[in-house]
Order: structure tokens, then C-alpha cells, then sequence
């Protein structure tokens, strides 16, 4: 395989990569939910199952720790916890790409423990709460790269978005593997699909994936996040199937149908796109339990609406509640 950023890569890199790109055409790429109590503390038991159960139905790869598993809220020992779990339950199967964030001195904390617990990759979430200009972003990879051997894949969303010539910057980073887009701006990303060498990875990150799917592989980008998956793997593979075989009309009913309510619903109340998912998971009796502060949980009228959609979806690919 080419290397993907000018230099020579290593046999464990070289060997991700590929694992990651099989997987980009097998299966949508799934984020699981992170479980807790109801008093707020982590539930490894329930993480096992929920995380289990998700790798059963062979996603393209699994994303443990990352936003929609509220990394955010997670501490280093939970962090460690999490990671570890899904390494094991994965168990070589599908590769693990691990969230990291925050600056990259906390990020490169995390890198360790992931490296340890076993994780294939990392994606880099956005940096904590200050804008920064290209040089910085560029060198947030650098700084990262050069404490973990974990190949890493930059996420592009809020604060964070690289111009072409920043790509070609990262993608020469050695580790650095992919982009992770969430600002669904076309225009942009076609830039950077065109700038970037080939062999680098591209996955569409934006909420509720699905909705885009189509206008990103326009663009030379088909893989994508689902976090419908973590509640609805038969609904999110049933999308996929279509998507790959060109079957507009299954397409087109289940976006009509199920997928333009729910991101109508999600966009009510912030933070809807982490609690709605683990609301509908626990519907689906997975044992997540609730979302943890700042996020809420939905109010009654909005659960309501969600399990009437969620049984029209699951109607729609002749699966049960």
C-alpha cells in the first residue's frame, strides 16, 4: 500500500489503515454510548453489553470514547475502563479508534491509555474551547503525533476546519491517517479530497450522517459515523445496503420517513444528539442508562415522539421494537 503521508509507515500502521478501509466499505462506522448508573457513575457491566451487542452487527469499525460515548464527561480511569472494554469485546474483529481531545498535552494522556488498553487509532476530537488559527491547528496534530504511535484521524467540526494547504501539512504528519469531517461543507471538502495524497482517509462526521450520505460520496467520501446504529443497527444497516446497491426509493423512505424526523426532533434542545440516542437505546432495552450534566435527558413529550418514530423505523426495515 502507498504510504499516506510521503515517508514510510510502519507494518502496524500500514496494517490499520487497511483494516479501516475494508471496514469503510463493509459497514457504517459505529460510536457507541458510554453506560452509567442512575446516580451518574460509569456502568462497565452495561458499557460490556450495549458495546457487545453493537460489534454483532459488524460496523465497519467501533469508536469507543468518542462524542456521542460523552467523552467529555469521562475521567481518565473511566476513560481507561471504556477503551478497554470495547478493545476486548472487539477482540481483533473490527478495529477500535479511540476518542482523544481537549489540548494535546491532556490529549496525549488519553493517547497512553488508549495505547495500552489496547486501541488500534484515535480520533482527535476538537481541542477544547479557543479558536486558533491554521498554523495551530496544524501543529496540535504535530505535537500529538510525536507522543503516541497510534495512528491518528483529525475530526474537523466547530472550532476546528483545515484549508487544503493545512491538509497537505497533516497528512505529512507520520501517524496521521484521516479526516473526520463534520461541517458538511462540500465546497470545502472537495478541496481537501483533491489536495490530499493518495491512501488518506476520509469519513463524513456529520450529525445523523445518513442525511448527507449521498452528497458526501459525491464528493469521493461514502464512509460514515451512524449514531442511529447505537440504537438502531437494523435501521442504520438497512440505510447502508441501500446506499451501496443504489436503492433510491429504500433510501428516500427511510430519509422521508424516519431520518428528516428525527434530526427535526434532535434540533429542538441541545444536546439532543447524545441523549436522544441513548434515550432511544434504552427504548431498545440496551443498558446505557442516562446521559451525564451538562447534557439532559429528553422531556416526556419528546420520548413519546421518539418511540413512535422509532417504531416506524424499525417498521419500515420489518424489525421489532
Amino acid at each position: 500500500m502507498a504510504s499516506v503521508n510521503g515517508e514510510t509507515e510502519n507494518g502496524e500502521t500500514e496494517t490499520v489503515v487497511r483494516r479501516l478501509r475494508d471496514g469503510m466499505v463493509a459497514g457504517v462506522l459505529s460510536f457507541p454510548l458510554t453506560s452509567f448508573h442512575d446516580d451518574g457513575s460509569l456502568d462497565p457491566d452495561g458499557f460490556r453489553t450495549h458495546v457487545a451487542a453493537r460489534i454483532a452487527t459488524t460496523p465497519g469499525a467501533v469508536f469507543p470514547a468518542c462524542g456521542t460515548g460523552e467523552f467529555f464527561s469521562l475521567d481518565e480511569d473511566e476513560y481507561r475502563t471504556v477503551v478497554t472494554i470495547a478493545v476486548e469485546e472487539a477482540a481483533g474483529r473490527v478495529p477500535v479508534v479511540a476518542g482523544v481531545g481537549y489540548g494535546w498535552a491532556q490529549a496525549a494522556r488519553f493517547a497512553r491509555i488508549a495505547e495500552e488498553a489496547g486501541a488500534d487509532a484515535l480520533l482527535v476530537l476538537p481541542h477544547y474551547l479557543v479558536a486558533a488559527p491554521q498554523d495551530g491547528l496544524v501543529a496540535q496534530l504535530e505535537q500529538l503525533a510525536a507522543r503516541t504511535r497510534l495512528p491518528l484521524i483529525a475530526y474537523q467540526r466547530g472550532q476546528v476546519a483545515f484549508t487544503a494547504s493545512s491538509l497537505k501539512r497533516i497528512a505529512a504528519i507520520p501517524g496521521v491517517i484521516g479526516l473526520k469531517d463534520g461541517h458538511s461543507d462540500l465546497d470545502r471538502l472537495q478541496r481537501l479530497t483533491l489536495a490530499a495524497p493518495e491512501g488518506f482517509l476520509f469519513f463524513n462526521g456529520a450529525s445523523t450522517a445518513e442525511i448527507q450520505a449521498r452528497a458526501y460520496a459525491t464528493v469521493g467520501v461514502p464512509a460514515y459515523s451512524s449514531a442511529v446504529h447505537a440504537f438502531a443497527p437494523e435501521i442504520a444497516n438497512a440505510f447502508f445496503a441501500a446506499l451501496h446497491d443504489g436503492d433510491d426509493k429504500t433510501i428516500e423512505r427511510l430519509l422521508r420517513d424516519f431520518y428528516v424526523p428525527l434530526v427535526e426532533l434532535r434540533d429542538r434542545v441541545p444536546g439532543y444528539a447524545v441523549s436522544l440516542v441513548k434515550a432511544a437505546a434504552r427504548l431498545r432495552g440496551q443498558p446505557v442508562g442516562p446521559v451525564r450534566a451538562p447534557l439532559t435527558d429528553p422531556s416526556a413529550a419528546d420520548l413519546a415522539e421518539l418511540t413512535n418514530l422509532l417504531t416506524t423505523g424499525l417498521d419500515l426495515v420489518g424489525a421489532a421494537l
